[in-house]
């Protein structure tokens, strides 16, 4: 908090699903691991940044609009295809003073990847958006297994059940199934988009 200077920003974390979630935390910290707990007792727990607000009602969501001076606005989806990040985005995204961070995975087709692969122009709830604010990426923060974490965890299955590949990029499919075939001799499936699976039969 302090090496990066946030205390000069005001934050809000403009999801009402995280809200709760923090929630969740908030009411279960005692069932942490010892590391988690120690962060959450000490000066470094996010949740306890005086900076920082919570905003679940849609009012204080759309009164964001008005906050002068800067502000960091923490805002769902992940994929900017739904959620409050589109209002955020609708109101921001032509301001050359705006910072847009993508710090997750951006599927090909939606509207982050449209941001991360530097389109001029998005389409917003039908309407045409000039892209001037910067837009950065951050790496490392996603929730996703790689492939070594996959295999550990396909290693762990009874039976060896076959695979179907329905997520990633094509290259990315790719390579993973040419692993699982490899180690496993196993079925692998890259189904398309429309494509059916009889999943009672797989088994």
């Amino acid at each position: 908090h302090d090496d990066w200077q946030l205390g000069r920003w005001r934050i809000y974390l403009d999801s009402p699903m995280a809200v709760k979630v923090i929630e969740v935390y908030r009411r279960h910290h005692q069932i942490f691991d010892r590391e988690a707990l120690a962060d959450w007792h000490g000066p470094e727990n996010p949740f306890r940044m005086p900076n920082l607000k919570l905003v679940s009602a849609v009012e204080e969501s759309r009164a964001l609009n008005e906050v002068d001076g800067g502000a960091i606005i923490i805002a769902g989806s992940g994929m900017c295809t739904g959620g409050r990040i589109l209002h955020h985005l609708k109101q921001n995204i032509s301001t050359p003073a705006t910072q847009i961070v993508i710090v997750g995975y951006q599927a090909e087709g939606t509207l982050g990847r449209a941001l991360v692969d530097g389109a001029p122009q998005v389409l917003i709830h039908g309407d045409t958006y000039a892209v001037r604010a910067r837009v950065h990426t951050v790496g490392g923060l996603s929730a996703h297994a790689d492939e070594p974490g996959l295999c550990r965890w396909y290693e762990n299955l009874r039976n060896r059940p076959p695979v179907q590949l329905v997520h990633g990029e094509p290259h990315r499919r790719d390579a993973l199934a040419r692993t699982l075939r490899t180690r496993y001799g196993i079925d692998v499936g890259r189904p398309a988009p429309g494509d059916s699976l009889d999943l009672a039969r797989s088994r």
